[in-house]
């Protein structure tokens, strides 16, 4: 029997890496900006910044991005209004037309669309040596030890990345078209994660519990965990504790508190457990992190 073989379409490829960084600003630093040949997304992953393209200005928040296009001029700007941001950028050539969809376009991710960028930087840190803060370097080195095809695995989140947030720009072109079904159950579990993250956001003082997520978010603990895991790839505690730790890094930038003020406001019952929860999901403590923080908006 003859097996007739089907070429799967390929709508655009992603080959070639130029850069991966990640940053974490203080207030007051600017880049002066550039141009290249190639393309590069800018993703605000946590505060706020001042991006122009050409001629035009955006003032990004969290969760929104940018991408740049071949030959576009920009710049960076962290105002002493905006909150100290960490930003991911990510230079790559893409000759595929469709690229022209994401030409002078700023978009805010949905959880599905940040789930998919977090792999892909996941996936950069365990593919490429650091630095990965140091915006004079460009070149990519593979890190020794690196998993199992995770260029690749990081080539491919990207591509579905890139085919996503076109589908979704499709998608919003047929608003008259009914939606199914499983889509809408999809959207109101992403509404519902989005909803706890926003409660936990609004708590950061506080030593939340899975009970008290429970009871304001009216949902029964597994319907709880199951909802958020499958949007958020993560437990809802376990997202409580990293998003202290990312506040406590962007206080610690604005240099407005102190270590033992800091941790009280973060809601812990001591500076030894904030500096070890610090510790643990940063690599070093607090003083070191300060440290590198303020050598860096200093350069």
């Amino acid at each position: 029997m003859e097996f007739a073989r089907h070429t799967l379409k390929e709508m655009l490829a992603v080959r070639k890496l130029i850069s991966f960084h990640y940053f974490e600003f203080a207030k007051g630093y600017v880049f002066e900006g550039e141009q290249h040949d190639f393309w590069e997304l800018l993703y605000v992953d946590k505060g706020s910044v001042e991006v122009r393209a050409d001629e035009l200005t955006h003032q990004l928040e969290q969760g929104m991005i940018i991408f740049h296009k071949p030959g576009e001029f920009h710049t960076v700007n962290v105002g002493h209004r905006h909150k100290p941001p960490n930003l991911f950028v990510l230079s790559f050539e893409c000759a595929s037309p469709c690229m022209e969809r994401f030409e002078n376009r700023v978009m805010q991710l949905g959880t599905k669309d940040r789930n998919l960028l977090s792999l892909l930087m996941q996936e950069g840190f365990h593919s490429f040596a650091p630095p990965y803060d140091n915006s004079d370097i460009h070149e990519l080195i593979t890190r020794e030890g690196a998993p199992f095809a995770s260029e690749q695995a990081m080539r491919n989140y990207l591509e579905t990345l890139l085919i996503q947030l076109i589908r979704q720009q499709d998608d919003a072109e047929r608003q008259a078209v009914r939606k199914p079904a499983s889509f809408q159950t999809e959207k109101a579990e992403q509404q519902t994660a989005e909803r706890i993250i926003a409660f936990m956001r609004g708590h950061l003082s506080e030593q939340l519990t899975l009970d008290r997520l429970c009871k304001e978010l009216h949902l029964g603990k597994s319907r709880l965990k199951e909802v958020f895991h499958a949007q958020a790839g993560v437990g809802p505690m376990d997202y409580f504790k990293q998003l202290k730790i990312e506040e406590a890094k962007t206080m610690i930038r604005e240099q407005q508190y102190n270590f033992t003020e800091i941790s009280a406001m973060l809601g812990y019952s001591s500076i030894h457990y904030f500096s070890r929860d610090f510790k643990k999901a940063t690599g070093m403590p607090p003083s070191d992190y300060a440290r590198t923080a303020k050598a860096r908006a200093q350069t």
